[in-house]
């Protein structure tokens, strides 16, 4: 095994948790704005509408809880970084109507795979 496999095996797992969680929520009704939006080297996973609320999502996929739920990753910096982004994507589209900060929390493995829609998992701070 090399150095980078554990890496790769990460960065499959997550986008394996995006598609997941962006069908999730297709089925669910929401509209896809924007998927992977970067700004300055930051990102927000998934943009999407739902009942004129725009929605900034970032998703969380671990293979398993023991060490925590995927949702605790998104500390303040993580927040702060993900408001940042929203801030120039809102304006840039001139967006007149509410904004939300969601959170999508996946535990995939051999067992089975739970999903977690956190709504207003974080509000921006001042």
């Amino acid at each position: 095994m090399s150095i980078t496999e554990p890496w790769r095996k990460h960065d499959v797992l997550g986008k394996w948790g995006e598609d997941y969680a962006l069908q999730w929520l297709l089925s669910k009704g929401f509209e896809l704005k924007c998927r992977n939006y970067r700004f300055n080297r930051m990102e927000i996973d998934l943009i999407m509408v739902h009942d004129n609320t725009l929605l900034m999502i970032e998703v969380k996929t671990r293979q398993s809880s023991t060490l925590g739920e995927p949702w605790r990753a998104v500390n303040f910096a993580k927040q702060k970084q993900i408001v940042r982004v929203a801030n120039y994507y809102t304006k840039s589209i001139q967006w007149p109507h509410e904004v939300r900060f969601d959170i999508i929390s996946i535990v995939h493995n051999q067992e089975g795979t739970q999903l977690k829609h956190i709504e207003n998992a974080f509000t921006p701070r001042l």
